[in-house]
């Protein structure tokens, strides 16, 4: 009796003809035929009853099929446990993080899962959130640390990690600067320094002043937020960062948006259906910002 004996047979139970089940099986009607007539044979009874033109079970073969079925249950089992081990002994992890961020809980778990794991290669690639997003909808990157304005973005499933609300930041000779906070109109008057479109922060940027029926005037943009942040420093416009980015920033004073609630989140986003490896190293990356005491960890870009 052999598994794919057991396979033929469930295929002429369910579709109760020979030619369909051969079909769904692959393989040439004689063929599914004669791989029956020997699990019968190795059974000592009949199975099918080929009287008419459709396919029946008999007595036996009724008692016979839900064992045939709970077999091939079983090696699917074994099958996919299998793969699962091979997946953490020498598999491929594909990584993305947004762009000149650097997240220590982050790096942390990734040393500890090549350190179990070391026989998975390991990919780390950089691009924007909203490109990173896409990748892992798409199945090119297996899971990405991205800023977005909401946490999941759809279809992924998240694991956010920080949550902050944007900042003006202006040098000490800035008009705006002295205040504590400042509404999106009065922003708008001056000239803004920012990061690019498809980025966390300035999704939530975008949001905001749309829903206001403003139209900010973006003077530069740059991709890394001390860039943004020298560029504000020497009077190039008012930067546009999260509170923790701001404030690692000598000379800057940070303004809160009065009319912007949204918060940027920095969250790790992947795939429902994730392979094992996929789901050990969020198991990793949880640990280490559940252990870290005061973890450093930049805000969303």
């Amino acid at each position: 009796m052999e598994l794919r004996q057991l396979e033929y047979f469930v295929a002429v139970a369910e579709e109760a003809n020979f030619t369909r089940a051969a079909l769904r099986v692959h393989i040439s009607q004689p063929g599914i035929s004669a791989q029956i007539r020997q699990l019968e044979h190795d059974l000592g009874t009949t199975l099918i009853d080929r009287s008419t033109r459709t396919a029946t079970l008999t007595a036996a073969g009724e008692a016979a099929l839900v064992h045939a079925r709970e077999a091939l249950a079983a090696a699917a089992a074994v099958r996919n446990a299998v793969d699962a081990v091979n997946q953490l002994v020498r598999g491929r992890l594909v990584v993305g993080m947004v762009t000149a961020c650097t997240v220590t809980g982050l790096f942390d778990a990734l040393a500890t899962f090549h350190d179990a794991h070391p026989g998975v290669e390991i990919t780390l690639l950089e691009e924007s959130s909203d490109q990173l997003v896409d990748r892992v909808r798409g199945g090119d990157i297996d899971l990405a640390l991205v800023g977005t304005a909401t946490a999941p973005p759809d279809g992924l499933e998240a694991f956010p990690i920080i949550r902050e609300r944007l900042v003006a930041a202006v040098p000490p000779n800035h008009p705006l600067a002295g205040r504590t906070g400042v509404a999106l109109t009065e922003l708008c008057d001056h000239a803004i320094v920012c990061m690019p479109a498809g980025t966390g922060i300035r999704t939530v940027f975008d949001q905001a002043c749309a829903a206001s029926d403003i139209r900010p005037d973006i003077a530069l943009q740059a991709s890394a937020p001390d860039t943004v942040a020298d560029l504000a420093l020497r009077g190039l416009g008012v930067a546009i960062l999260s509170e923790s980015m701001a404030a690692a920033f000598d000379g800057l004073t940070a303004l809160v948006l009065d009319d912007v609630e949204i918060p940027a989140v920095l969250a790790l986003v992947w795939k429902s259906a994730a392979s094992p490896a996929v789901r050990e190293l969020v198991r990793h990356t949880r640990r280490a910002f559940a252990e870290a005491e005061a973890p450093q960890i930049p805000a969303p870009r």
